[in-house]
């Protein structure tokens, strides 16, 4: 079992490099007895960096989780020795980062206003799509969440990751705003991203410590994607 190095808590997502051990190879993947790496998954694709030691370096193309978390190599896995230092591609994390907590801050202001739920989402560095259901945006409607999603960026509110028992969270949120609801009730205990006083989620992404560092939202598209199902399209640019 890899232990996941930036699911502890917000500060964690910060880890750029770390040691490790390898603990299994493949055709063309190593796996390791902890990461920092992201695995594809959720929306958010994966990280990518490399895997370094004294003489030698692997490229990390792409980590996935199907069976065990696995660190794909451009090279072959057998010349990776038993004990390396990971390096992340930090650029691009921190880009990842960004979009997943403006997207959290987006979604819920998109219910706040529309009521209609985050369907679908997918992150990228340089943009990320949402889709949206059961809405039929105009015009005035996307400046306005643009405008709303904007003024809590602007708060620059502080973000935390936790894990809390579900019991718990329900008290205290939106089931449908979080999509709680979509969640295994076998799921009893959950990671847990919070804003203060904008939002509280369960997320295995990674995440920015302050809204502060998210700047703002640009929406640059808007599709129909069947009945009552909008996608809204953004990028980041700076306050």
């Amino acid at each position: 079992m890899t232990e996941m190095l930036y699911m502890k808590d917000v500060e964690s997502n910060y880890i750029r490099e770390f040691d490790a051990k390898v603990i299994e190879r493949g055709f063309d993947y190593v796996v390791l007895d902890r990461t920092a790496f992201y695995p594809l998954g959720g929306g958010q694709p994966s990280d990518t960096g490399s895997l370094v030691w004294s003489g030698g370096t692997a490229e990390v193309k792409e980590v996935t989780k199907k069976e065990g978390v696995r660190h794909h190599l451009v090279q072959n896995p057998d010349i990776v020795p038993d004990a390396v230092r990971g390096v992340l591609n930090w650029e691009r994390r921190y880009a990842h980062m960004r979009m997943h907590t403006a997207q959290h801050i987006l979604s819920g202001v998109v219910y706040d206003i529309c009521k209609a739920r985050t369907v679908g989402n997918q992150l990228y560095h340089d943009r990320s799509r949402i889709d949206f259901a059961p809405i039929k945006f105009t015009d005035e409607m996307v400046a306005e969440v643009e405008r709303r999603t904007n003024e809590v960026l602007a708060s620059g509110a502080k973000v935390e990751i936790c894990t809390e028992s579900r019991a718990e969270i329900e008290k205290s949120v939106d089931a449908q705003r979080a999509n709680l609801d979509l969640l295994p009730k076998s799921m009893q205990e959950l990671r847990v991203v919070k804003v203060e006083q904008y939002d509280v989620c369960p997320c295995a992404g990674t995440h920015v410590r302050s809204l502060s560092e998210v700047g703002k939202i640009k929406v640059i598209k808007r599709e129909n994607k069947g009945k009552d199902r909008e996608r809204i399209t953004y990028e980041l640019v700076q306050a």
